[in-house]
């Protein structure tokens, strides 16, 4: 490689629900330290950050996210049992409202999305066409959010395949790659008993608890003698926890980033978007532990 040519940087903002508005604090912290992204790439969560940056929106993006509160996140949650326990149609409806759809080819930053092919399992690179279709696609996760129809593909969430996608950023051209992992610290976090007072409150509590109640009601009803399982949304949380974080580190071990960004906001439960002042921080706070990596980048590049 020259050196007169600046090494190209490609930033892979990982799954991770509510966890993922960290990226915004590692974009952040990011271009504080001097570093902008030539690339950008996302699966799920950090398509929906790495989308509104590439498409010049973050600011935009950042103050909405700030302003969420319980009752605004309550409202998105559009029930729907057939394919997944949430439609999506109502924060997709408020995204293209009241932000710009453009097409993925002409965004100033180039940026592409992870989803998964329902009936065939391959990792799906999203890099042309709507940005908002490409972004619903990779946060279509199993379970909680209906799949997506896609050009013929039936689409989920990328975190299945490629939870932090490395390779895609390399295959975009990078030669430096920051991953941004979420998932690093999560394991066990949903399933170990909590004091009352750090149950889920307020309405966002209040719906999750009715949802578990009205799940329940479907299932034969057990003895108070047998072991106490889980609530549903526990063991949901707990198992995509667990697949993400073995095939994120399988996947970095043949694929390692220059770089990985490690937020720690394991307490975050899934549908927890309105702290994202919280998770915002502990995006930044992320990138100041590895700071003293980054003037070597460049470097190691050339």
């Amino acid at each position: 490689m020259s050196a007169a040519r600046r090494p190209r940087v490609g930033l892979a903002l990982g799954s991770g629900s509510a966890r993922g508005l960290a990226h915004i604090g590692v974009i952040r912290a990011l271009e504080q330290a001097g570093i902008r992204p030539d690339f950008v790439c996302g699966t799920s969560i950090g398509a929906l950050v790495g989308g509104a940056y590439a498409a010049g929106e973050l600011d935009r993006f950042e103050q909405w996210v700030l302003g969420l509160g319980i009752r605004d996140v309550v409202g998105f949650m559009d029930v729907s049992l057939s394919s997944g326990l949430l439609k999506g149609e109502r924060l997709m409806g408020f995204l293209r409202r009241n932000f710009a759809d453009r097409p993925i080819e002409k965004l100033a930053t180039p940026f592409a999305a992870v989803a998964t092919s329902l009936q065939t399992g391959a990792e799906v690179w999203l890099r042309h066409g709507s940005t908002l279709d490409a972004v619903r696609a990779s946060i279509a996760l199993p379970g909680l959010f209906a799949p997506v129809l896609y050009e013929g593909s039936v689409l989920v969430d990328g975190g299945l395949v490629n939870p932090v996608p490395v390779s895609l950023a390399r295959a975009m051209g990078a030669d430096v790659v920051i991953a941004v992992d979420l998932s690093s610290d999560t394991l066990g976090r949903h399933l170990r008993a909590r004091p009352q007072a750090e149950a889920p409150a307020g309405e966002v509590g209040d719906w999750l608890r009715k949802l578990q109640d009205s799940l329940g009601t479907l299932m034969p009803a057990h003895s108070p003698d047998e072991p106490r399982m889980p609530p549903i949304l526990d063991v949901l949380a707990s198992s995509i926890n667990i697949m993400q974080v073995r095939i994120a580190r399988s996947r970095m071990a043949g694929e390692p980033p220059d770089l990985i960004v490690a937020p720690r906001l394991a307490h975050l439960g899934l549908l927890d978007y309105q702290r994202s002042k919280e998770a915002i921080e502990e995006g930044k706070h992320a990138v100041e532990r590895v700071a003293h990596n980054l003037p070597t980048l460049y470097n190691q590049a050339l």
